[in-house]
């Protein structure tokens, strides 16, 4: 290549490094500080756990219903994705959810759809959170920072209830089914506006339109990581190692600039995965395959399609729990009662007996999940793994892990206690594992194994990567201002 092409084409390497890092450099301070903040402060959800503490236990002596009643009054053609009873307001309803995403609440008293619920049975319902005090009824809401995402559609409107507590606690009850969606607390609302809405540029009018917020954090991202690898090529071309400038220094630059040039040389390799990783967040072209499992596949799995369940109330009637949800596994009906501690029985449909999952009677039943494939292997896993971990939540142990010969190298997660399949993941879902979610989070098993090393290596990173950041905003205000 002519010497002056190359001398041009470095010039402008330097200045579209310069003036798109300008704006850049703002995204990266933003993100590597929101993402210190998120190590330690989750956006606000509601935990399987969390939800089974706010409820009631079930009286039984009122329900009538019986589940195929319940089935029957909401018009199912199939066995619905769930099916729930637990009480809303002194009262025991089945709660459906549909395949298509669609959601109805039975009464289990009388057969009546639930579609709208009051404010006196809404703060009826918060009165049984642990955190309850003094409930009020704050406001009605339909979307808002921390309901913004579309999987609380079915349950909007809200209303927000603040449970008068020291937390300052609020909850989200669906008007429509009584249903509590989402708490929050003081502490979470606070940090996430550092921590979760900066990192994953989630404010409400951007994010309830999941196409463009999708667009912005794939463009966002993606100049993000241009300028990142322009920035390690500028860095490498102007560093000397041996043959050094006149000052002795292995870099031409001083003061901000040094610190920038210098600290983007270490740092630089872990701010491209971090970049590279946050672009492959939002699965740009829908390269990796979906990690939900079909419902043909599950209708397989339990044996049973139509909308029936043998089973008598009556035979349940002694046992305490605060949900039973209501279940089939190759052919067997089943009963899996939650007490408020999240502990569960599984219990015999027929008999009220409680009920044995013997492990041979589950990996005869995961066969069936792929039918033209072969079950090569059987383990069960008793401590995480690379594939199995936890991770700022828990996550059940032991658990099954079926694997399958298909072209996906399908593999499924089993619950020994309930039979539920936990979890399904394939080749793209593995690789998808390592490129996103180990360059993203760090969460190698060694390294959570040995809490806070962890912790230590996030911070130092992060630490590096705010400085480049920082520098690369003051050169870049420094340039703006002459």
């Amino acid at each position: 290549m002519p010497r002056a092409l190359t001398r041009t084409l470095r010039r402008w390497l330097y200045i579209g490094h310069r003036w798109i890092g300008i704006v850049t450099c703002l995204f990266f301070a933003m993100w590597f500080i929101s993402g210190v903040v998120m190590m330690y402060v989750a956006f606000p959800g509601l935990s399987d756990k969390e939800r089974l503490a706010a409820l009631p236990d079930i009286a039984w002596e009122k329900v009538t219903l019986s589940p195929d009643d319940a089935m029957k009054k909401a018009g199912a053609t199939h066995y619905p994705r769930e099916l729930r009873l637990n009480m809303t307001a002194g009262e025991p309803v089945y709660r459906l959810a549909d395949w298509d995403g669609k959601r109805q609440t039975i009464s289990a008293i009388d057969g009546r759809a639930t579609t709208d619920v009051t404010e006196q049975q809404a703060l009826a319902v918060a009165r049984h959170h642990p955190a309850s005090q003094s409930p009020q009824l704050e406001e009605i809401v339909d979307r808002d920072q921390w309901s913004v995402v579309a999987r609380y559609d079915p349950l909007r409107p809200f209303y927000l209830v603040h449970l008068g507590d020291d937390a300052g606690t609020k909850l989200y009850v669906s008007s429509r089914s009584g249903e509590i969606a989402l708490d929050t607390n003081r502490t979470e609302r606070i940090w996430n506006w550092l921590g979760s809405i900066p990192h994953w540029i989630y404010p409400t009018v951007l994010r309830k339109d999941q196409p463009l917020w999708r667009q912005v954090i794939l463009w966002t991202s993606g100049t993000c990581l241009v300028v990142g690898i322009t920035g390690i090529w500028i860095g490498i071309l102007r560093v000397r190692i041996k043959r050094r400038y006149a000052s002795g220094n292995i870099t031409p630059y001083r003061g901000w600039m040094a610190w920038h040039h210098v600290t983007g040389l270490i740092a630089g390799p872990f701010v491209l995965t971090w970049m590279f990783s946050g672009w492959l967040s939002v699965n740009p072209g829908e390269y990796f395959a979906n990690r939900n499992t079909p419902r043909e596949v599950l209708q397989r799995y339990t044996g049973h399609d139509a909308p029936t369940i043998t089973t008598a109330i009556r035979v349940l009637a002694d046992k305490r729990a605060a949900e039973a949800r209501f279940v089939w596994l190759d052919g067997m009906p089943l009963v899996i009662l939650a007490s408020r501690d999240g502990t569960r029985t599984v219990i015999d449909a027929a008999s009220g007996e409680i009920a044995r999952l013997p492990q041979e009677n589950l990996w005869k039943a995961a066969t069936t999940l792929l039918p033209g494939s072969r079950l090569e292997s059987r383990l069960t896993i008793g401590e995480y793994d690379a594939y199995w971990y936890a991770h700022h939540s828990d996550r059940e142990l032991p658990v099954l892990r079926a694997k399958f010969d298909d072209d996906a190298q399908t593999w499924f997660h089993i619950s020994p206690v309930t039979g539920d399949i936990l979890g399904r993941i394939d080749s793209s879902r593995r690789t998808y594992r390592w490129l996103f979610n180990a360059l993203h989070s760090f969460d190698f098993q060694l390294l959570l194994m040995y809490r806070p090393a962890w912790d230590i290596v996030m911070w130092l990173l992060s630490i590096l990567g705010t400085i480049v950041s920082v520098s690369g905003v003051v050169i870049g205000w420094r340039y703006l201002k002459r």
